[in-house]
């Protein structure tokens, strides 16, 4: 299909696809609405997060550090003896009762 052309002639056999296109650019922009929508509920009701994990268990390493990490939060990188280095450093009495 040509680009930058501004309407299609029915002999050129493009106006099933641009109608086609067209569909799917109103789709994708009326999707947007909902993220809209989203981002200012969250900023005009939405709670200030005051902890550095917010959901409480993360696993991870990106929730061993502070929140927004320190500059060179990691000058080496630490070393990782299980599958949730994060969620043993928050919570090493949890660990104890799993593995007893």
């Amino acid at each position: 299909m040509p680009r930058r052309y501004a309407d299609y002639l029915a002999s050129d056999g493009f106006t099933t696809l641009n109608m086609i296109s067209t569909i799917g650019a109103y789709i994708l922009g009326a999707s947007t609405l909902p993220f809209i929508w989203n981002v200012f509920r969250s900023y005009r009701f939405g709670e200030v997060v005051t902890v550095d994990d917010p959901w409480g268990y993360g696993n991870s390493l990106e929730w061993a550090t502070s929140s927004p990490p320190p500059r060179h939060n990691f000058t080496e990188l630490p070393r990782i003896r299980s599958e949730r280095p994060a969620f043993e450093l928050h919570y090493p009495h949890m660990i104890e009762r799993i593995r007893n």
